[in-house]
């Protein structure tokens, strides 16, 4: 059995001998829901912009039910489930995956508090104290990433990094103001 790239996605490698290019499997835009946000603190504001760049740089995604890449791809929260509404380059409907939400609940929770604990940290705690708080905020991020990565595995084949950056864009959108 060949060995798996850590970073891959459960199935990913599947892909790899499907022909299809690295183009082929990829987002290149990305709209998030803002129908339900109210305001957002600066801090998150760039961790928002951040993710969307970096994913958008360099990301590997294929949903198992659209037709090749690249995408569009709209996120949505809409009755406790993140919505996946992937279209092609011409806003064409090509797969919408809807992912139950309650899994995430705790791990999103802690991270949020840990992302406040981390933002109060930086105004007023030694570097030390900082990068153990830090430690924990990637942990916690990395454990909500692979969730996200097994929950859409046989649905959505993506990367770790990419699961990392929808991760960060799932927590944007369940703050409420």
């Amino acid at each position: 059995m060949p060995d798996r790239d850590p970073d891959q996605a459960p199935g990913a490698a599947a892909n790899q001998g499907s022909g299809l290019s690295a183009e082929d499997s990829r987002i290149v835009h990305i709209t998030l829901d803002e129908r339900t946000v109210i305001r957002r603190s600066p801090e998150v504001e760039q961790e928002r912009a951040i993710a969307v760049y970096d994913l958008l740089e360099e990301n590997r995604f294929c949903p198992v039910e659209a037709g090749s890449g690249p995408y569009h791809l709209h996120l949505r929260i809409e009755e406790n489930r993140l919505v996946l509404d992937v279209r092609d380059t011409g806003e064409a409907p090509q797969a919408l995956v809807a992912l139950p939400l309650t899994p995430f609940r705790r791990v999103v929770r802690d991270y949020f508090q840990i992302c406040e604990s981390y933002y109060d940290a930086i105004k007023r705690l030694s570097p030390s104290q900082i990068e153990a708080i830090d430690m924990g905020r990637r942990g916690l991020h990395n454990e909500g990433s692979t969730l996200l990565q097994e929950r859409l595995g046989d649905r959505v084949s993506m990367d770790f990094q990419t699961a990392r950056r929808l991760f960060t864009l799932l927590c944007v959108l369940h703050i409420r103001g």
